[in-house]
């Protein structure tokens, strides 16, 4: 599999945001949506759309969004290789991924009330392949073993 790193060619409006969340590659797929004051938590739908930021993630890519203005930027993680409608980053990536835990809900780091299914989560690193450093750490739904 190619990795991927790319932002969209133009600034998507809100409804071609959530058409980009909602056509996703592979299920399942879950959201973490993010605005001043709290988070969602990982949840499965997009009930509270829009979020100012955010993140959807799969077991083979993950879409991050911020607004900016009415508009928003999308940062593309992906395994699948170069996608249409986005710009590379960088020439060539590599990814590792890694086993990664959700903490209970109780645990004092998070947010009060904070959400999540019971997802089967882990870690991909994206990294750059000629410098051998690691620009950024995606979530992607780990397969069941």
């Amino acid at each position: 599999m190619n990795a991927f790193v790319g932002v969209s060619e133009k600034l998507l409006s809100e409804e071609e945001l959530r058409h980009l969340l909602e056509a996703p590659s592979t299920t399942p797929t879950y959201y973490f949506l993010r605005w001043a004051d709290k988070v969602s938590g990982i949840i499965d739908s997009l009930e509270d759309f829009p979020s100012p930021e955010g993140q959807m993630f799969n077991s083979d890519r993950e879409l991050r969004w911020k607004q900016q203005g009415q508009m928003f930027s999308v940062l593309l993680l992906s395994t699948t290789g170069l996608e249409p409608g986005f710009r590379a980053i960088g020439e060539k990536w590599q990814f590792q991924q890694r086993e990664a835990h959700i903490y209970p809900t109780t645990e004092t780091r998070f947010p009060k009330e904070f959400q999540h299914r019971n997802v089967n989560i882990a870690q991909r690193y994206f990294i750059d392949a000629q410098t051998a450093t690691v620009h950024f750490v995606a979530l992607t739904v780990a397969k069941k073993s």
